[in-house]
């Protein structure tokens, strides 16, 4: 005789709830939801805890050889069939269904129905029986693997990919800007929520002909109009606005993610155009080559090892040491002028000069002596000797600052005989000149010879005058 339920509604809503879900997933193209009930299919990822949670404990018990209670099985096969119907829902929303969303689909589905299936073993009396232990084995594996394609939808395809699996491409010499960099930052920042398995907003971002396409508003790039573009508009809203992108709990894009986003857009967000092709003072550029350095730690990891007593002995009140970042032996330095001066302050800094990256001596009574142990930070990135008395002379010896990349030199004696010695600056990006005695020809044939260098003379004259004569404030 068949097993009669003393609940009899449980049964017929298990056994309705398992056609309903077999209906919609075999005629599943043939299927519009009306608005309410596609709305319930947001409460997927709400609910989705409890049956595998439920489901766990029952099989644990069953393994075991424990008795599952009865209604930990009921609530448990009707949560599984609740939360895979809801998930047929959501994913009803999906224009374009993508493998990852096809499997878990198919795979959450064959838990519930196997929970089913489970549900009827046990109300027969066959709980204990060889192949109730193997729709529990089974159901573990499914479990399993449903909730690996979920993650992946939700978090991205590398989700659970060990590290050593995620692999970071270096970006070529001469890169394309939209295969190497702008899609470096999508699939970093955006793919994960527009793909084929989740396209929120209906909209891609796996490939340039989906992004122009765009999705419900349809202008997610303007080429030449990034104030326009959709994309562009919902990276600057304020991190409280729900049309925010990313959304709440993702990374945001850094200043300069955005930037090169904006200024591709505004080059007509082309994907044929390369490095090479863009002009040396146009900002993209920068921005570009800035994500082609190296890690900063990465380049400082082989620095001689600097202890803090170290740091603490060199210190005074008029000279400060810190680490730039934590844990790193790159020290950034910066002298203040004392009542007394003493250059042997300066001199003492000869047993960390391979660690100094930034060295601050503005404003000081240097000489010869002080510019011979900058000389010796062979590693230095950064210098400020603006505002010292200075002369080519002692300009001669920081030719050896091969990885030089920022220099004050402004109101000082130099003059156009240290043009060779900066020209010599390979790195230098950024170069402060203003007040020396470098001739304008000289500062246009330094412009000429180094394009990409940055020299900044100050304020022009005539608006000095300009501000000076308006200026309510007299000067002494």
């Amino acid at each position: 005789m068949a097993y009669i339920s003393k609940n009899r509604w449980v049964d017929y809503v298990v056994f309705g709830l398992s056609v309903f879900l077999i209906f919609c997933l075999v005629f599943e193209s043939y299927i519009e939801l009306p608005v309410l009930v596609a709305w319930v299919g947001r409460w997927h990822p709400l609910i989705l805890h409890f049956p595998i949670v439920l489901l766990s404990i029952a099989i644990f018990l069953g393994l075991t050889g424990k008795n599952i209670p009865r209604k930990l099985l009921v609530v448990a096969t009707l949560s599984a069939l609740i939360t895979a119907i809801s998930g047929f829902f959501l994913g009803k929303e999906s224009i374009s269904k993508g493998d990852l969303l096809f499997w878990h689909q198919w795979l959450g589905g064959a838990v519930a129905l196997l929970s089913a299936i489970w549900y009827w073993l046990s109300g027969l009396q066959l709980g204990n029986a060889i192949y109730s232990k193997i729709i529990q084995l089974t159901l573990v594996g499914l479990i399993i693997f449903t909730g690996h394609y979920g993650g992946m939808i939700t978090h991205g395809e590398d989700f659970l990919a060990l590290p050593l699996e995620k692999t970071n491409e270096k970006i070529p010499d001469n890169p394309l800007i939209y295969q190497h960099i702008v899609n470096r930052i999508l699939d970093k920042n955006c793919v994960s929520c527009h793909n084929p398995n989740k396209q929120k907003g209906q909209l891609l971002m796996t490939s340039l002909a989906e992004l122009m396409k765009g999705g419900e508003v349809g202008n997610t790039i303007i080429p030449g109009d990034p104030e326009a573009s959709e994309l562009i508009q919902r990276l600057h809203l304020p991190m409280e606005d729900e049309e925010h992108m990313p959304p709440e709990g993702k990374k945001p894009l850094d200043d300069n993610e955005i930037q090169i986003l904006e200024r591709w857009i505004a080059l007509g967000a082309s994907d044929t155009m390369r490095l090479n092709h863009l002009e040396n003072n146009e900002p993209l550029v920068a921005l570009v080559k800035g994500l082609m350095e190296p890690d900063p730690m990465e380049k400082w990891k082989d620095f001689p090892k600097v202890a803090d007593s170290t740091i603490r002995n060199l210190s005074s009140d008029y000279l400060t040491i810190n680490r730039v970042a934590n844990n790193s032996d790159a020290l950034s330095v910066a002298v203040f002028l004392p009542p007394e001066y003493n250059s042997q302050y300066i001199l003492d800094l000869e047993r960390v000069a391979l660690n100094i990256v930034e060295l601050d001596l503005s404003g000081l009574p240097i000489g010869s002596k002080e510019m011979g142990m900058a000389s010796q930070c062979i590693n230095l990135q950064w210098l400020e000797i603006d505002c010292t008395p200075i002369t080519d002379s002692e300009m001669d010896t920081i030719q050896s600052l091969s990885k030089l990349e920022l220099l004050k030199v402004y109101n000082t004696e130099i003059t156009d005989k240290s043009l060779p010695i900066l020209k010599k600056l390979e790195s230098l990006k950024n170069l402060y000149l203003w007040e020396t005695k470098i001739s304008e020809k000289g500062l246009e044939e330094l412009r000429s010879l180094k394009p990409n260098l940055l020299i900044d003379t100050g304020i022009d004259g005539a608006i000095r005058e300009f501000f000076a004569e308006k200026d309510s404030v007299s000067a002494e």
